[in-house]
C-alpha cells in the first residue's frame, strides 16, 4: 500500500528529488517547473480517484528505444539482444526520475522496458505529481481485453487420421513429403496458459528434456500469477491449451507437431489485463527464470500467436509488436469475432505490422461473425484466413473439445509459419519476407462485401491459408540435414553456442546431451564456430550435400582450470554471505558462515568482484591471474564509506541510557538543547542540536520531519543524526533523556528515545538511544525490541550532511534490529576503490 503524505510534503519531496536528479541529462531547470497538461490524466484514472481515492494506471513516458541496429542485425539471438539491450538501456534511463518519485512515496509500481511506462497504485495528490514530471506522456487505465470467446462446435470427421482443419491447411502433405514437421522451430502463446503434461502436448514442450526431466525455467510465465502452484503451467481456462494443441499437438490436432512449444499466462477466464499481456509480451522477448530473474533474449521464440484483442483502435501493444518484428519474432494475432459487419477488424490484429487471421468453416466458407476490415489507416485485414469453425483441440485434464472462433484459426498461421522456417531456415525469423511467402501462397477467395478486390479484400485478405504451397513458395533449392555431437574428453558439452556462416547463417546451442541438428540446410559448405566459456574457440568446417545427412561429430577442448579458494574477512573478521564474481564470466560463488569462498576458473587473468553483504561491508575489485591446479587468495573488504569518509561497525554492543528526562513529548515536537561540548560533524563543529520525538536529532538546525525516507535527500531534516527516524510518539509512559558519558577527549553525549510509542505498529513501544563523541564518533544503541515490527521496518537509520548530498545509511525501513545490537560510526578518510557509497546509494541488504 503507498504511504499517504501531506501535500506540502509531497510537492517539497518532488522539488527536492527534480533538483537531484537534474544531472540525468533528461531535464532542465526550467523543464522541473512545467506543469501538466490537463490531459495527461485519462478521465476514467481521474474518475476512479474522485470516486475511491487511489488508482491502478500506467504512467506512459516520452521517447522510445532505437531499434535500427536490431533490425539490421541477421542473427536471431542478436537481434532479440540488441532489442533488450536497447530497450532496458532507454526505460533505465527515461524512468529514473519517476521511479525515484514513487520509491521516496513508497508506492506500489512494476516497471516495464518492452514500452516506456510503469503501472502505479497511487492516490489523487501522488497522480498530480506524477503528472507533473515533463517526462511523463499520459496516464491511463488498466483496461481488460476480451478474449474472442470461442463458441461451441460440433465434431467432424477426421481425414486420414488427421483433423478436417489440420487437414484442410494441406499440412499433411508437408509432413508426408517434404518431410517437415516443424522441427527447429520454437512457438509461443500469450494466452491463458497451458496444461503442459496434456498427452497431446508433453512431448512438444520446451522444458521437456531429453532425459525426461522438466525445466519450466524460460520456458514458463505466469503474470497473472494464480496457478496453484506458480512453479508449473496451468491453464485455468483451457483457452491457451486448445490454442496451444492446434499449433504443436499430437494425434492428429497440430498443424506442426514437430515444433517445440513455450507460453506465457497473461489473460484469464474474463479476458486479458493490460498490465499483464505487457508483462507476457516482454518475457516473450527475454524469457527469464521461474522468478522473473535472468532475462535470455537468445531464448526468445520463433513465432508468437496471440489469440485476444480489443474492439476499435489504439496503440498500447503496437511497440511490442515492433518489438518483436525487430527480434525477428513473427507475430499472429486472431482478428476477432465481432464481424457482422464491416470495420470490425480485432485490435491489435488490425495494426498494419500484425498478420491477423479471420476464420472459416469446413465448406470454405468465412464464418459471418469473423471479424472483417478494413484495419487501421485502410489497411488489409485479416491478412489471410484459416480454419475457424469446429476445431477439435486439447482442452485441460487430458480433454479435447470443438471449439470455433478466430482464436481457432489464428494457431493454424502461427503453425504454418513454423513449417515454412523449418524447411527454409534462410527464411527463419525474416518476417516481411515470410509474410510474402504467406500471401502469394494462399488461395484467392473473391468477396468485396467489405471493400478490397477479389485476390485481396477484407473478408478473407490473401486467402485461405495453404501450408503445402507456402512451404514450397519458401525454398525450391536442393536441401541436406546436418547432426552431430560436442564433446570434451569424451564427455558431451551442453550449451556450446554455434554460429554457422554459409549459404545461410545460423545460431544453435548443443543440447543438455551435446547434440543438435539442423533439418533442410542449403546445400553448400558451412564453417561453425564454437564457443563457450571455459573452452576454446573451435572451428570447424562442414559441406552439405543434397539429399544427404551430414554428421559433425566436433571435439571441443578444454582450458585448464584452476581451483581459487580463500577467506574474505573485513578489518580481520570473516564476512559471511559475501558474493564473488569473476567479472565477465558466469562464475561466481558466495562465501560460508566462516567467510570461505571456493571458485573454480580457466587458467588466465581475472578481476574478482568481491561484494559484502552485511551493512558496514564494502566491496573491492581484485585482480587475479589464475595457475596451477589450485591457489589460495585472501581477500580483505574495506568497510563500507560515505563520500566523507565515515564507516560503521556493527553488532552486540551494551545498551547506554540517558539520565536527565526533557520536557519534550507529542507527536512531531521538538527541543534544543545545548550540547556540553563541541561536536565535529562532517567536517565541523557544533555546539546545539534539535532533538524530536521522531526518533532523531539535527545539528545547528531545527526540523520536524513527520515521515521518514530514503537519505540522502535534499529536502529537510539535513545535518542529521537518525538512530531510528520514523512517525513516534513520546507520550506519558515514555520519554526522551539525555546525558554524558566516558572522560575527556572521548565523552559522549547520550540522547535516549524510552518506551516510545510506533503508533503504526499496534502501538508497540521501543527504545534505543544515539552517542555523539567529541571525538567525531556516532554510536546507536537498541533494546526492548521483541517483534517484527520494532525491528526498524519504519525507520531510517544513518547520519547526513548539511545540504542532503552525503550520507551513510544503514538501513532503509528493514528489519535489521534486535536488543542489544549497537552501530558504531567513526570518520575517516574515504574508503578504497569499491569501499565508497556514492549519494543516493542504499546500503547493501545483510
Amino acid at each position: 500500500m503507498p504511504t499517504t503524505f501531506t501535500r506540502r510534503a509531497v510537492l517539497a519531496r518532488i522539488a527536492a528529488i527534480m533538483c537531484l536528479l537534474l544531472p540525468s541529462g533528461l531535464l532542465s531547470p526550467g523543464m522541473a517547473q512545467a506543469a501538466p497538461g490537463p490531459s495527461k490524466i485519462d478521465k476514467t484514472v481521474q474518475a476512479r480517484l474522485d470516486t475511491a481515492g487511489k488508482a491502478t494506471f500506467l504512467v506512459y513516458l516520452k521517447g522510445d528505444a532505437d531499434l535500427g541496429p536490431a533490425r539490421r542485425a541477421v542473427a536471431k539471438a542478436d537481434k532479440a539482444t540488441l532489442v533488450y539491450r536497447a530497450k532496458t538501456e532507454r526505460a533505465a534511463a527515461s524512468q529514473a526520475n519517476l521511479r525515484r518519485l514513487l520509491k521516496s512515496e513508497h508506492a506500489d509500481f512494476t516497471a516495464y522496458w518492452i514500452v516506456n511506462a510503469v503501472s502505479v497504485t497511487a492516490d489523487s495528490e501522488l497522480t498530480a505529481e506524477i503528472a507533473k514530471l515533463p517526462e511523463v506522456e499520459r496516464i491511463t487505465p488498466i483496461a481488460l481485453l476480451p478474449l474472442p470467446k470461442p463458441m461451441p462446435g460440433r465434431a467432424r470427421p477426421q481425414v486420414n487420421a488427421v483433423e478436417w482443419n489440420v487437414e484442410r491447411t494441406n499440412a499433411p502433405r508437408v509432413w508426408n513429403e517434404l518431410d517437415d514437421r516443424g522441427e527447429g522451430v520454437v512457438v509461443a502463446t500469450v494466452d491463458t496458459g497451458v496444461q503442459f503434461d496434456h498427452p497431446a502436448l508433453a512431448a512438444s514442450y520446451r522444458g521437456k528434456n531429453a532425459n525426461g526431466t522438466l525445466t519450466h525455467d524460460y520456458n514458463w510465465f505466469d503474470a497473472v500469477n494464480n496457478c496453484p502452484d506458480t512453479a508449473v503451467p496451468c491453464d485455468r481456462t483451457g483457452h491457451g491449451t486448445h490454442v496451444t494443441g492446434t499449433m504443436t499437438g499430437a494425434n492428429g490436432i497440430g498443424v506442426a507437431p514437430g515444433a517445440r512449444w513455450i507460453a506465457a499466462r497473461g489473460c484469464v477466464t474474463r479476458g486479458c489485463y493490460l498490465d499483464d499481456v505487457l508483462a507476457a509480451g516482454q518475457w516473450i522477448l527475454a524469457p527469464t527464470d521461474l522468478k522473473g530473474a535472468g532475462p535470455r533474449p537468445d531464448l526468445a521464440p520463433d513465432i508468437v500467436n496471440n489469440s485476444w484483442g480489443g474492439r476499435g483502435e489504439d496503440d498500447f501493444y503496437k511497440e511490442i509488436v515492433d518489438a518483436w518484428i525487430a527480434a525477428g519474432i513473427f507475430p499472429v494475432f486472431a482478428n476477432g469475432n465481432e464481424g457482422y459487419r464491416c470495420n470490425t477488424s480485432g485490435n491489435p490484429g488490425n495494426y498494419p505490422q500484425s498478420y491477423s487471421v479471420g476464420a472459416f468453416d469446413t465448406n470454405n466458407v468465412a464464418a459471418e461473425w469473423s471479424g472483417k476490415g478494413p484495419g487501421e489507416n485502410g489497411e488489409l485485414k485479416p491478412n489471410i484466413a484459416a480454419p475457424g469453425v469446429d476445431v477439435r483441440s486439447s482442452l485441460p485434464d487430458g480433454k479435447y473439445e470443438v471449439n470455433s472462433g478466430t482464436s481457432m484459426a489464428a494457431p493454424h498461421v502461427a503453425a504454418t509459419v513454423a513449417l515454412i522456417w523449418s524447411y527454409a531456415p534462410a527464411l527463419k525469423n525474416k518476417v516481411a519476407a515470410t509474410r510474402q511467402v504467406l500471401d502469394g501462397s494462399a488461395a484467392d477467395v473473391n468477396d468485396t462485401s467489405c471493400g478490397g478486390t477479389a485476390a485481396d479484400n477484407n473478408v478473407w485478405g490473401e486467402g485461405r491459408l495453404d501450408a503445402y504451397a507456402a512451404v514450397k513458395a519458401a525454398y525450391r533449392g536442393p536441401v541436406g540435414d546436418l547432426r552431430g555431437t560436442v564433446t570434451s574428453g569424451g564427455t558431451p558439452v551442453p550449451d556450446a553456442k554455434m554460429t554457422m556462416r554459409g549459404p545461410i547463417p545460423h545460431t544453435l546451442v548443443s543440447g543438455a546431451d551435446g547434440t543438435f541438428a539442423v533439418p533442410r540446410l542449403p546445400v553448400g559448405d558451412y564453417q561453425i564456430s564454437l564457443a563457450k566459456f571455459g573452452y576454446d574457440t573451435t572451428t570447424v568446417n562442414v559441406t552439405i550435400s543434397a539429399g544427404q545427412s551430414t554428421t559433425a561429430d566436433i571435439v571441443f577442448p578444454r582450458r585448464p582450470t584452476t581451483v581459487v579458494s580463500g577467506t574474505i574477512a573485513v578489518a580481520g573478521e570473516p564476512e559471511p554471505g559475501a558474493t564473488v564474481e569473476a567479472v565477465g564470466t558466469p562464475v561466481s560463488t558466495v562465501a560460508d558462515t566462516s567467510g570461505r569462498y571456493q571458485v573454480t576458473v580457466p587458467q588466465g587473468s581475472y578481476t574478482l568482484r568481491v561484494v559484502g553483504t552485511l551493512r558496514c561491508s564494502g566491496s573491492t575489485n581484485v585482480p587475479l591471474t589464475a595457475t596451477g591446479a589450485a591457489m589460495t587468495k585472501d581477500i580483505a573488504l574495506p568497510r563500507r564509506s560515505d563520500g566523507f569518509g565515515y564507516t560503521c561497525a556493527h553488532g552486540p554492543r551494551e545498551y547506554v541510557a540517558g539520565t536527565e528526562k526533557l520536557e519534550l513529548t507529542g507527536d512531531d515536537a521538538g527541543a534544543q538543547v545545548t550540547l556540553p561540548f563541541s561536536i565535529p560533524f562532517y567536517g565541523k563543529d557544533t555546539s546545539k542540536a534539535w532533538i524530536t520525538t521522531n526518533g532523531y536529532l539535527t545539528l545547528d538546525s531545527a526540523s520536524r520531519a513527520e515521515y521518514n525516507n530514503a537519505i540522502p535527500d535534499a529536502w529537510e531534516p539535513n545535518n542529521g543524526v537518525y538512530p531510528n527516524w520514523a512517525n513516534l510518539i513520546v507520550d506519558t509512559h515514555g520519554g526522551v533523556y539525555t546525558g554524558v558519558t566516558g572522560t575527556a577527549p572521548h565523552r559522549k553525549f547520550v540522547v535516549e528515545w524510552r518506551n516510545v510509542v510506533i503508533p503504526d505498529e499496534f502501538r508497540s513501544r521501543t527504545s534505543f538511544s544515539a552517542l555523539l563523541g567529541e571525538d567525531g564518533s556516532i554510536g546507536f544503541r537498541y533494546k526492548d525490541i521483541n517483534w517484527y515490527g520494532e525491528e526498524g521496518v519504519k525507520a531510517t537509520i544513518g547520519i547526513e550532511n548539511a545540504d542532503g548530498t552525503d550520507a551513510l545509511m544503514y538501513s532503509y525501513r528493514e528489519p535489521v534490529l534486535s536488543n542489544g545490537h549497537g552501530v558504531d560510526i567513526t570518520a575517516s578518510t574515504p574508503g578504497p576503490a569499491g569501499g565508497v557509497v556514492t549519494s543516493g546509494a542504499k546500503a547493501p541488504t545483510g
